[in-house]
């Protein structure tokens, strides 16, 4: 990195830092405001952030396991979450945000927790995510990919096009 190795990693680990301070606003507004009971955002938040996070753990142990198969080798998982959603571990990633924003309720500063869902979804969209991961998928699996990428939608889980038949 040359010279100015020092500062590099300096932004680079302070715009972690910013960000995981920044991702954990949400739970400190959530933290911030007790209830003395439960309520329907509680539930709403509770049940969120169960098929957020429950799904994104499926949707990688799915992808897991079509990789671990010796003929997928250079083939797109098109099974479980994979058939309706080229990023399904996204999606529900920034679905499980939304969690916080229902468990905020009824907070003072609930509209603090809606900008990690923005956030996450500028990100995934912009940043880190689909973009470089649909780069590689076309790189290294071509036209099997391209053809995917006709027929499932590219975030929320919805029911492939017609085209999808499989190769």
């Amino acid at each position: 990195m040359g010279d100015r190795a020092e500062w590099r990693f300096l932004i680079f680990y302070q715009g972690q830092a910013f960000f995981a301070v920044f991702f954990a606003l949400p739970s400190l507004v959530v933290a911030w405001h007790p209830l003395a009971s439960l309520t329907g955002w509680d539930l709403a938040g509770v049940l969120i952030w169960i098929i957020g996070v429950g799904n994104t753990i499926l949707a990688d142990r799915q992808l897991a396991r079509f990789r671990a198969r010796p003929g997928n080798r250079g083939r797109t998982c098109r099974e479980g979450w994979w058939r309706y959603s080229r990023h399904p571990n996204y999606f529900f990633e920034w679905l499980h945000w939304w969690s916080y924003v229902a468990l905020a309720g009824r907070a003072p500063y609930w509209w603090v927790t809606l900008l990690a869902p923005a956030a996450m979804l500028y990100l995934l969209f912009r940043v880190t995510g689909i973009p470089p991961t649909e780069a590689q998928a076309l790189a290294s699996r071509g036209e099997d990919y391209r053809s995917y990428q006709q027929s499932t939608s590219v975030f929320v889980p919805w029911f492939p096009r017609r085209e999808s038949v499989r190769r």
